[in-house]
């Protein structure tokens, strides 16, 4: 049938998330950090996105479209929430808040400050990036290095990826990131191996790319956790 129905433009979207917050039926989800209309019969046609998007990137279009399915979003909704009573935290975007240390504690804590870590979940657009010290991590590094937490962590937003086994270019992701925020530094953390060249040739890349110039450096760790260069 011809009805009216959403439309994303890629182009225009930051990846900031708001439209898949405000579509209650679940019609709009974040796909490789951009929002995307996963199914037609979950738009209503109403347009509760369209003012929560910063960039205007929806629009409404008259196209062939699948019936809006009432039946279809309700059963999704519980699904939804029975994954999220479960605990699962997906991909959403959040600022991770820690207390103050205490001089007495001995337990190490996390330096953690945000969720999602890994680079093919991060939004590209997201509030902790705003004036953050960027660290680009391989995932073995944090197994590698004993201390890398407070080492390398504190004070920084981390992102991490091991582009061997997600078997992807990470430049083009980085390269949004870098250049849609306020980043003041860049540090690259890799492990000695030569799968790892492919996350600092995508850093370095994403640097290039994004027009800014921004200070970085790369640290390498050997598999038995020392630091070969920084």
């Amino acid at each position: 049938m011809i009805r009216k129905i959403i439309q994303i433009d890629e182009e225009k979207c930051n990846g900031c998330g708001a439209c898949a917050s405000a579509c209650h039926e679940g019609a709009i989800g974040m796909v490789d950090g951009k929002a995307k209309l996963l199914r037609d019969d979950y738009c209503d046609g109403l347009g509760d996105c369209l003012p929560a998007c910063p960039t205007g990137a929806i629009t409404f279009v008259e196209r062939e479209a699948a019936e809006y399915d009432e039946a279809a979003v309700l059963e999704n909704k519980r699904k939804m929430e029975g994954a999220a009573a479960a605990g699962c935290p997906g991909s959403r975007a959040a600022r991770l808040m820690r207390p103050a240390e205490s001089p007495t504690e001995a337990v190490i804590g996390s330096e953690l400050l945000q969720w999602p870590v890994q680079i093919k979940l991060l939004p590209v657009k997201a509030p902790y990036f705003d004036g953050a010290k960027l660290l680009i991590a391989a995932d073995c590094t944090a197994y590698a290095y004993g201390d890398f937490h407070r080492e390398f962590m504190r004070g920084k937003i981390t992102v991490v990826g091991c582009p061997k086994l997600d078997a992807v270019d990470y430049s083009e992701k980085l390269t949004e990131i870098i250049k849609n925020n306020d980043i003041q530094s860049v540090t690259i953390v890799r492990m000695e191996v030569p799968c790892c060249g492919g996350l600092e040739y995508a850093a370095k890349e994403a640097l290039k790319n994004s027009g800014k110039f921004i200070p970085w450096q790369v640290v390498t760790i050997s598999t038995d956790g020392r630091i070969l260069d920084r």
